[in-house]
């Protein structure tokens, strides 16, 4: 059964991040080795329970004792927490980017916190994240934003309000942008929705955002009381968030569309509707559990003689591909919940027949018909050709 920690809330952090401070300087003066704890965000603290919809943390931390091969990482700890601190303090905000060469400056400004100087990115990275996990905050409420958008947006019905950071609302109403998309950053808290010309039917999520534009540029949108989203691959924070609040407070059907193949099963479809083992603490606020997958499905590449690739084991990304699957199939909660025994088989059926089919593939069904694929796509609606 998947249990719920208390986070703290981004006013919390400075009175949490003094005792986090108080505690180590105190084991310190008393001779003892100051230890942090921190939620471990991976696929083994995972619990996937059906009735949550979501991958949440077990009981399982990451222990950090002051020792010679952790010193520099309680340093940089304290060092990075000091600066994000200071943002909540001013309220400045930074990217990840940006507070790497924030750290820069302070170690080239003086020469003493040189020991703590960072490499390169990911090191700094690292101990951000480290940070969040350690508070159970997000990233964000420390003031430390991704460059992402919540997917390329489009609707006729749709009208978003957001508010903004000095407190006025903003009101975007879809129908009026033309070809310009709603891009959304990864703030889902700020935005309210609500439908313009009665209840949209569903909300489509389509893998790659080159194909949700060719349905937009066709007109889809304009004939079906529908949301069309580029997700854009793998989808960001900015992506995950806005479907959740898509799906929370429309309460729409919400559909995914990409390619039928390991990864996208497992690292864009997955994420997008259970969340990653990496963000843990964040799942709750950043997956949209009730999104159905509607295709590639192995039944569509027989129904409409779908082009295929052949997965050759030969190839070493194929072949990662592969053992990630199968090693899904045996470790990860998601799958190996009963509630989702069909997506499990369709990850079986990849790894048996070792094919691929991309999305794109329903354009050979008929050629001469540029609005194919959204013909498809509700004719699967409709008769629930989905998982």
């Amino acid at each position: 059964m998947a249990k719920f920690k208390v986070r703290h809330s981004k006013k919390d952090i400075p009175q949490e991040a003094k005792k986090l401070c108080e505690s180590m300087l105190s084991d310190l003066e008393k001779a003892k080795r100051p230890v942090l704890h921190a939620v471990k965000c991976s696929l083994d603290n995972s619990i996937y329970d059906p009735k949550v919809g979501f991958l949440t943390p077990g009981d399982k931390v990451v222990k950090t004792e002051l020792n010679v091969s952790s010193v520099q990482k309680m340093a940089r700890t304290v060092f990075m927490l000091e600066i994000l601190l200071g943002n909540l303090k001013s309220g400045a905000t930074n990217t990840k980017r940006e507070l790497y060469y924030v750290s820069k400056g302070l170690v080239r400004s003086n020469p003493t916190l040189k020991p703590l100087d960072f490499d390169d990115q990911p090191e700094s990275d690292a101990i951000i994240d480290f940070i969040g996990d350690m508070l159970e905050v997000y990233r964000e409420e420390m003031n430390c934003f991704a460059n992402d958008r919540g997917g390329q947006t489009y609707s006729q019905n749709l009208v978003v309000t957001e508010t903004l950071a000095e407190g006025e609302q903003a009101v975007v109403d879809l129908s009026t942008l033309g070809t310009t998309p709603f891009q959304p950053k990864n703030k889902p808290q700020q935005f309210k929705v609500k439908s313009k010309k009665g209840k949209v039917d569903f909300c489509l999520v389509i893998e790659s955002e080159g194909t949700a534009n060719t349905l937009v540029a066709n007109g889809m949108h304009k004939r079906h009381n529908c949301i069309i989203i580029g997700a854009q691959g793998v989808p960001s924070n900015g992506v995950r968030g806005w479907c959740k609040t898509l799906q929370d407070q429309l309460n729409v059907p919400m559909y995914f569309y990409g390619d039928l193949d390991a990864y996208t099963l497992q690292n864009i479809f997955r994420t997008l509707k259970a969340g990653s083992a990496a963000s843990l603490i964040r799942n709750s606020d950043f997956s949209a559990p009730e999104v159905r997958f509607l295709g590639v499905l192995p039944e569509d590449v027989k129904k409409y003689d779908l082009l295929c690739y052949n997965v050759s084991e030969k190839d070493s990304s194929e072949a990662r591909s592969l053992k990630k699957a199968k090693d899904a199939l045996q470790n990860d909660p998601f799958f190996q919940d009963k509630k989702n025994k069909r997506l499990a088989d369709i990850l079986r059926w990849l790894v048996k027949e070792k094919k691929r089919c991309e999305q794109q593939a329903v354009f050979s069904v008929d050629p001469k018909d540029p609005q194919i694929l959204e013909k498809i796509i509700v004719e699967k609606i409709k008769s629930g050709s989905y998982v």
